[in-house]
Formats: structure tokens, C-alpha cells, sequence
């Protein structure tokens, strides 16, 4: 069975006015989603830390937030992850993160007897000389003038708010005797995450570990939101420079225009799934935009080539013999891309599962954006600005024999 038979023309440009109408709403639609209510921000975009953990007990989202928040964090977010095999899986998210502020390293130099304005009561032999965090907020890393006292050390450290130094004998330790350098191991919000777990719901019902930390912070999640969208929109503008050399200027328009509508309508469509955007999500825009332009630049081809078979019809025509002729393959070949993606769709799961849903929502506006929205904006301007004498052009030059539309409307 054929979608579209070989020799017959239809009329895709006889409904450009209702689908223009159609992608307005989407575009505009999909815009006002991402405004308001916004994308549904990662960590990678938004900072904090996030914790993937398997329970070995049945539990509820409202316990562990319950518990999430009786450890000290504010306005946690817990995610059930959805795995036949896991029932117990969740994502637990939270805005702190393990750096070490400004501040609080500043608190950390006069208790511990760093700098020009230590603690009063720091005697003249704890006096040190250097005091370095690690980015991570792991380790902090301490050089005294004299050998150190590692017990005061410990129980000054016990008086940081905020700050929890890790379990063990050798938690301060000397790490360098010649230099009297000390080194301070620090728990992860992480762990106060997993710790607040145990004492709230029990050791029975709490992880003992997790599966998965990740953590970033706000200055470099902002920082990596701004590259995701530079990213996106130097790839449109350097897809229209290409276009503009392959084909003709007036392509060019097209094409951006319906990547910047599939991109926004897989955003929009995220959004108002409540889908999680992250640098994942990015990526697969990114595809979208690359798989996109192909489906396009297939169709655009068909059309330069059938400029110089059907000089004499009109560009109208020669859109819609052009689509008619490539539509039948590139649904086969769309097809075939979103079967494979709905085996991960179904089967997959966390990134991967949004990855490949992000992928079929952009195969299936890559399709229509070609047909209804890159190559009707060539034809307009096409009329508009390189054949303003006629009804339509012949690949930008003056028709040399206008014909009536031989296109069957179906």
C-alpha cells in the first residue's frame, strides 16, 4: 500500500493559510509555556545537589520529604522513578550544594586561626598560615606555623554551622609533617542528605548508600543554561549560512523558521509535560535541529531539481509536485526512526526515556515543519520579492509560459 502514489500531484500549498494559523498557535503556544509556567530545570541548569536512591523498604514522596527537611534542607523535590524492577527508586533533589561559601570559608579562617583576624582566643603556637577548600567543598586543607593540635582542630570544627566533618579517627589529619599542613574531611550535602534519611525513617527503611550524587553549583548552572541556548542558535544560524550557499537566499528564511518551531514545540511540548530539561534535553534538541534540516533539505533539493524540469509551471506547482513526489519515502523513513525510538521510549528509562521522547516529538515537527511551514515561507517570498509580476515564480526568474495548476486536490 502506498501513502502517496507515484505520478499523482496534491495540493499541499491549497492549505498553507490553515496551517500557517496551526504553527502560529504551536509556536505561540509553546513560547507561552516556557515563559510561564517555565521548563522544569535540572540541576545541570538550575545547581544544587541530586541523589538517586533505591529504598529497600516501601515508601512514600511525602515521608521522604519529611525527612529531607527535618535534616536542614528547604524545598526538596522527590521524583519516583518509574522501573518495573525498582519500585522503591527515587531522585531527591535539593537547591544547597557542597561548595563552601565565601562567608562561611571566612568563618572557618578565624575559627581555625587563619589570617589577620583570627578567633580571640587563638594562642600565638595555633597560629596558621594558609587555608584552602576544595571546589568540591570536600576538604579543607589547613598550614600551621607549629605542629598542630588535631583534637582542638576537631572540636573547633564542631562549632561551624552548616558544615559536618566526616566519621573517623583519622578525620582531622596530619597529612604533612614538615609543612604542618592538616587536612579536614567534610560530608557531602549528600551524605547530611542519606544521614537526615537514617535518623528520620530508620536504618531498616533508609539507603545505606546512593546510587547515584550529582551536584553543581548555581553560578555554573547559569553559566551552562546560557551556552545550551548560544548552543542552539549559532547551530540555526550556521544550518541558514548553508542553506543560503546549497540552494538559494530565499531557502534560507524556511529553514530557520521551522527549526526555531520544532525546536520551541519539543520545548513547549516538555513543558507542558512537565519533563525535566537538562544538558540531555539540550542534546537532543541539537539532534532535532540536525535531523530537521535533513528532512528539509531533501524536499528543497526536489524542488531545485524540478525548477529546470517545469520551467514553465508555476512554483506552486512545482512545491507541490515536489512534496508529492518525496512525502511517501520521508514518512517510511520517519517512521522507521520513531519505532526505533519508541523501543527506548518504552523500555528505557531516566535520561534516556526523555532523550528518546524529545527525539520523536522532534521527528514527527521536523515532518510537518518541512511541508507546511519551510516551504510555503519560500514560496512567499518567492512572490514577494523575486517574481513580484506574476502569480508565482520559476526558481526566482520570470515564467516564460504560465500554466494553470494541474495539482487533484484530495
Amino acid at each position: 500500500m502506498e501513502f502517496f502514489p507515484i505520478g499523482r500531484v496534491y495540493d499541499f500549498m491549497g492549505q498553507r493559510r490553515l496551517f500557517a494559523v496551526i504553527s502560529a498557535i504551536v509556536i505561540l503556544g509553546s513560547a507561552f509555556l516556557v515563559v510561564w509556567p517555565g521548563p522544569n530545570l535540572g540541576t545541570d541548569f538550575k545547581g544544587g545537589t541530586e541523589l538517586e536512591v533505591d529504598f529497600p523498604q516501601g515508601v512514600t514522596t511525602g515521608q521522604i520529604r519529611e525527612a529531607v527537611e527535618a535534616a536542614g534542607f528547604a524545598t526538596p523535590e522527590v521524583v519516583a522513578v518509574e522501573e518495573a524492577s525498582h519500585k522503591n527508586r527515587y531522585l531527591i533533589r535539593v537547591q544547597e550544594v557542597s561548595t563552601i561559601s565565601t562567608q562561611k570559608q571566612d568563618e572557618l579562617a578565624r575559627l581555625l586561626c587563619v589570617g589577620d583576624k583570627p578567633a580571640p582566643d587563638c594562642a600565638p603556637e595555633k597560629v596558621a598560615t594558609e587555608l584552602k577548600v576544595s571546589p568540591g567543598g570536600d576538604k579543607i586543607a589547613v598550614r600551621y606555623r607549629e605542629a598542630p593540635d588535631l583534637a582542638w582542630i576537631r572540636e573547633r570544627m564542631k562549632t561551624v554551622s552548616g558544615i559536618a566533618m566526616r566519621e573517623g579517627e583519622n578525620n582531622p589529619a596530619l597529612v604533612s609533617a614538615r609543612d604542618n599542613k592538616v587536612e579536614i574531611s567534610i560530608k557531602s550535602k549528600g551524605d547530611q542528605l542519606l544521614d537526615g534519611l537514617k535518623e528520620k525513617l530508620g536504618p531498616g527503611k533508609a539507603p545505606d548508600k546512593a546510587l547515584r550524587v550529582e551536584w553543581i553549583g548555581p553560578k555554573a548552572g547559569a553559566q551552562l543554561r546560557d551556552s545550551a541556548i548560544q548552543s542552539i542558535v549559532i547551530a540555526i544560524v550556521f544550518v541558514m549560512i548553508y542553506i543560503a550557499f546549497r540552494f538559494d537566499l530565499r531557502f534560507a528564511p524556511g529553514v530557520v523558521l521551522s527549526l526555531v518551531h520544532d525546536a520551541v514545540a519539543v520545548m513547549g511540548m516538555f513543558v507542558l509535560l512537565r519533563k525535566e530539561v537538562n544538558l540531555t534535553t539540550v542534546a537532543a534538541l541539537l539532534t532535532v535541529v540536525g535531523y530537521s534540516v535533513n528532512d528539509t533539505v531533501v524536499v528543497y533539493d526536489r524542488v531545485r531539481e524540478n525548477l529546470g524540469h517545469l520551467r514553465g509551471a508555476t512554483f506552486e506547482t512545482i512545491i507541490n509536485k515536489s512534496i508529492s513526489e518525496m512525502l511517501g519515502r520521508t514518512i517510511l523513513t520517519n517512521a522507521t526512526v520513531v519505532m526505533s525510538l519508541l523501543a527506548f521510549f518504552v523500555w528505557g528509562t531516566g535520561p534516556l526515556k526523555d532523550f528518546s521522547l524529545a527525539l520523536i516529538l522532534g521527528v514527527l515537527f521536523g515532518t510537518y515543519s518541512s511541508v507546511y511551514i519551510a516551504l510555503p515561507l519560500t514560496w512567499w517570498l518567492d512572490v514577494t520579492f523575486f517574481n513580484k509580476g506574476g502569480s508565482g515564480g520559476s526558481g526566482g526568474k520570470k515564467q516564460h509560459r504560465p500554466q494553470k495548476k494541474t495539482a487533484a486536490v484530495v
